[in-house]
């Protein structure tokens, strides 16, 4: 009769937390359970996100379980996707399951996957942001900057 949760070995490690007055620059990655409170430029991987509502996001965000109460900025996949009343999401979501509720913000599209993590954008359309990178360097404009001038000559 002797309970001893702490020794197991398969005991949940205590969830991360970022409080509100840290800002972190760059990816954040973990197999547990993180809560932001404060900023993070860059993605974030975890098992269970909770977006607190002083939060703001600016990256992709990928997790079993997301729980949004503050602002993010960029492709949130989760299994189990969760906006509350006062989420503010621009970005795409894709998902297994979504709720939002009355009152969140969001613009983006939502998409339903039967495993949203292993998507890693290839099913999903490119934001118009991304689709520039490859057509840029079929246009050699410099190299043609001489030789332009096509007979309207304004003297």
């Amino acid at each position: 009769m002797s309970s001893t949760p702490s020794s197991s070995p398969k005991s949940k490690p205590t969830p991360s937390l970022l409080s509100s007055d840290l800002t972190v620059v760059g990816n954040l990655r973990t197999t547990g359970d993180i809560q932001v409170e404060g900023t993070v430029q860059g993605d974030i991987r975890a098992h269970l996100l909770t977006v607190g509502e002083s939060a703001n996001i600016e990256g992709e965000i990928v997790a079993d379980d997301i729980v949004v109460t503050g602002r993010v900025v960029g492709k949130v996949r989760g299994l189990k996707v969760r906006l509350t009343s006062t989420a503010r999401v621009e970005g795409d979501i894709i998902h297994k399951t979504i709720a939002i509720e009355s009152g969140a913000h969001f613009e983006g599209s939502v998409q339903r996957a039967e495993d949203p993590l292993a998507t890693g954008g290839a099913s999903a359309a490119p934001r118009v942001a991304s689709a520039p990178a490859t057509p840029a360097p079929a246009v050699p404009r410099p190299a043609a900057a001489g030789p332009a001038p096509t007979g309207s000559d304004n003297s």
